[in-house]
């Protein structure tokens, strides 16, 4: 989403989508999870009034944490990949009752983060390391740098 205020209605908003296009895009049934780097009562707010507005599932800003690592801040707002992922789990009916062993394996890689970052001060290298690969390994260096990034510079100036 680039513009919220097609979330909307029309009446509310000059960008605002009709009923007919928010449930061709949103299906009047199948639960939405929503990760938002605002407060969750911002999209809240902005879908009440629509159909099974319950269906909307919003992940954001709840305002915890400090100074700390950058994943552990998603992680104490609830907006981690492992949040998300078992929100999605969590929401899908038919997916519900198979699922309990996967969330485990999550919360436990949730805890692992906790332990390593209080004893390493950074991130998990599973986690700072992290980008896609070509044959979806996981990565045990840092990504490459861009072409043209600043820092590629001090690497290949003599």
């Amino acid at each position: 989403m680039v513009d919220l205020g097609i979330l909307a209605s029309p009446d509310d908003h000059p960008h605002g989508m009709d009923n007919i296009s928010f449930e061709a895009l949103f299906t009047p049934d199948a639960p939405v999870i929503f990760a938002f780097h605002g407060y969750r009562w911002a999209i809240h707010s902005i879908v009440h009034g629509r159909s099974n507005e319950a269906r909307f599932h919003v992940r954001g800003f709840i305002d915890k944490g400090t100074t700390t690592t950058p994943f552990d801040m998603v992680v104490v707002n609830k907006l981690s990949r492992f949040h998300l992922a078992m929100d999605a789990l969590k929401y899908v009916p038919r997916l519900r009752s198979k699922v309990s062993d996967v969330i485990d394996v999550f919360n436990r890689k949730l805890y692992e983060h906790h332990v390593y970052i209080r004893e390493h001060f950074e991130d998990m290298p599973e986690i700072k390391n992290w980008h896609w690969t070509k044959d979806l390994a996981d990565p045990v260096a840092p990504p490459p740098l861009a072409k043209g990034h600043p820092r590629e510079q001090l690497f290949t100036d003599s």
